[in-house]
């Protein structure tokens, strides 16, 4: 209701986004009384709506395990391609559309902050941008290694491949006394927009670069149409990268992320997906794992979600929540 709200685009912006996630929360509850009433009065007992509605609640009941601050903020999920050259950058891709497809299914808005791709349209890297509630509490388990074991669609032998990408994921850093980064140590690259194999699609140079010169750490963005859409989005990943670096340092696991990048290949993976010679997703933290390899590419990966954020280890049975 204030006369200059508008005035402050970002400030509205970020207003705005917590009014509709409020909203959602509420519209979630809602439906979920009614749905339970419904169910109580219905003469008939119906398993199917029953186990439906059992889903939609044990989704709700996830979120007591959110404590982190940013923990309801957006989440910025990159993809690097590791060892494994053209498999390793097709499993990239299929990685992207996975947790695409994951955001769908829950209606979280999804953006394409950078995409670098091969000419097989493989993603050599890639960051995205997932709007939701609880969107970085519940993605943020997953970085790490992720290693795939199929018959390479490149090789002429139809051998057995293994390969490689890691999935990173960030916090959208919103408290502007969080990080403050001096402009100086920023230095600040422009250069066309490049689609597969690295063709120039726009003539004009609105793809921005930003490398933070203390850390060495560099971004990219070119999904806006504008230059400065594109700095500002290169900025909001850059303060997250820098405030996961922080983090890191205060748990003493002093690591850089050019490092993480370096390590994609066996022995550093976090879940194991197998197409040959037999069907399993497992995960080598919870040891959590299903057959249905398929449904767990087309972005169902709320059962390994639901693990790693519960704390539960299946290998002595039991669920750790201190």
């Amino acid at each position: 209701m204030e006369s200059d709200f508008w005035k402050d685009h970002t400030r509205a912006r970020s207003v705005s986004e917590k009014i509709a996630l409020i909203k959602k929360e509420l519209s979630d509850w809602e439906e979920i009384k009614l749905e339970l009433l419904d169910l109580e009065t219905y003469e008939k007992f119906d398993e199917s709506r029953f186990k439906d509605l059992e889903k939609k609640i044990r989704a709700k009941e996830i979120e007591v395990f959110f404590s982190g601050k940013y923990d309801r903020s957006p989440a910025l999920v990159s993809f690097y391609s590791g060892a494994g050259g053209d498999d390793a950058e097709d499993w990239a891709r299929m990685l992207l559309r996975m947790f695409t497809r994951w955001a769908e299914k829950r209606k979280f808005q999804i953006g394409t902050l950078h995409l670098h791709q091969s000419e097989d349209g493989g993603v050599k890297n890639a960051s995205i941008e997932i709007k939701g509630l609880f969107a970085y509490g519940l993605l943020k388990g997953e970085s790490g290694v992720h290693r795939l074991v199929r018959i390479s669609p490149f090789n002429a032998q139809k051998l057995r491949h293994t390969s490689f990408a890691l999935v990173e994921v960030l916090p959208e850093i919103t408290d502007p006394e969080e990080l403050k980064i001096n402009p100086e140590e920023v230095k600040v690259e422009f250069f066309r927009s490049s689609g597969p194999g690295g063709q120039n699609v726009n003539k004009r140079e609105t793809a921005v670069r930003l490398i933070h010169i203390p850390t060495g750490l560099a971004v990219t963005c070119q999904s806006e149409r504008s230059q400065e859409r594109n700095r500002e989005a290169a900025m909001q990943l850059l303060k997250a990268k820098l405030w996961e670096l922080k983090r890191k340092e205060t748990d003493q696991e002093r690591q850089s992320v050019k490092k993480e990048v370096s390590s994609i290949e066996w022995g550093h993976q976090i879940r194991s997906y197998v197409l040959h010679p037999y069907k399993m997703v497992k995960d080598h933290r919870t040891l959590v794992e299903t057959s249905q390899v398929e449904k767990v590419l087309d972005g169902e990966l709320d059962e390994f979600i639901d693990a790693e954020v519960r704390g539960i280890d299946k290998s002595n049975n039991k669920e750790d929540i201190a």
